[in-house]
């Protein structure tokens, strides 16, 4: 019952016009507030932690001295990482801020996780090409379109046709992360494949159609200002799934994007293959991209701009590369 009371697990309040419980209330407002479905998870998360670390108590009852307990525990016992103390430190602040309606102070002497200074794993050129080559079909277009453009797996698979403009070579990077647009190249060498692909989504989606489906999911709840917008072919996703969800309690179908971890898998299985050593990701593909612009003598501005980072300090990691071999200094071995 405790877990309940405070999780709200059990909303016999709301459905009876009561104030909803502490965690509903947490989502409303993220929602409100249009943050990411994944942001609100990792919050709601930490909250959940937070309440449980102590002994199921209301946070309304705590202050800073238990945000601090908390979060040193997090280092010292937990050992997370500094990323991840922050996250939970941003989690709390959203808490008491937006739902509870009260400031945090000065936590005092909070013991911070060390930051590490990392840099991103980047394949070579060659590597690259290696990695594609073992990815089939549509995988190796949506990887291509990650390393060609520079998008972030969740951008390139929320893609929808209108954010194709092939007249302009520009793809239109939607709601990506920080809420922000941008616009990137589209790679010459992707065009045709990209023609293809989207003919034969084309075709999905008008059978779709004839058998009273083809609606997709609407960003902002344009579907209601716009009725017949979710069936016009502009916004469908460019990398479909498969096969059709399904509704069980209405009947109703549709179908979402590709789901991240399918090419995830592919692209595991793919470096596998090839036998590399690298700790290779999705997101390593951008890395890629970011490294390979340096190395070819863009400017650091435009790459900001394309990987559509708020700092340009946060692009300058990808410096490291024109530093080779200790600032491009020969070692002496090399002229025996």
């Amino acid at each position: 019952m405790a877990r309940d009371k405070i999780y709200g697990l059990r909303n016999t309040q709301a459905e009876n016009g009561l104030k909803p419980k502490l965690l509903d209330q947490l989502r409303e407002a993220m929602r409100a507030r249009h943050y990411s479905p994944r942001t609100e998870q990792s919050y709601v998360h930490w909250v959940k932690r937070f309440i449980f670390f102590h002994n199921v108590r209301h946070p309304d009852e705590l202050a800073e001295p238990e945000i601090n307990a908390f979060l040193t525990h997090l280092a010292i016992k937990e050992k997370v990482s500094a990323s991840t103390q922050n996250q939970a430190l941003s989690g709390l602040l959203f808490l008491y801020r937006h739902v509870i309606g009260r400031e945090i102070g000065d936590l005092g002497e909070v013991i911070r996780a060390r930051k590490p200074t990392r840099l991103p794993v980047v394949m070579t050129r060659g590597e690259v090409k290696a990695v594609l080559a073992y990815l089939p079909g549509d995988k190796r277009l949506m990887a291509s379109l990650m390393y060609g453009a520079g998008l972030r797996l969740k951008e390139c698979l929320c893609l929808r046709v209108q954010d194709i403009d092939f007249s302009s070579n520009e793809i239109l990077v939607r709601n990506g992360k920080g809420a922000k647009d941008r616009i990137t190249m589209l790679p010459e060498s992707l065009k045709p494949l990209l023609h293809a692909h989207l003919k034969k989504s084309r075709t999905i989606h008008e059978k779709d159609l004839d058998e009273g489906w083809g609606r997709v999911l609407m960003p902002d709840a344009l579907d209601r200002k716009y009725p017949n917008a979710p069936r016009e072919w502009r916004w469908q996703w460019v990398f479909p799934q498969q096969k059709r969800w399904k509704n069980w309690k209405t009947g109703e179908e549709g179908r979402h994007h590709t789901h991240e971890t399918i090419l995830q898998r592919a692209v595991k299985e793919a470096v596998r293959k090839t036998g590399l050593i690298k700790r290779v990701s999705c997101h390593t593909f951008r890395h890629s991209f970011a490294t390979h612009l340096l190395e070819d003598g863009y400017d650091i501005r435009t790459i900001q701009e394309l990987l559509g980072h708020k700092h340009v300090g946060t692009t300058m990691i990808y410096t490291h590369v024109l530093q080779k071999g200790g600032q491009g200094v020969r070692s002496p071995i090399d002229g025996l």
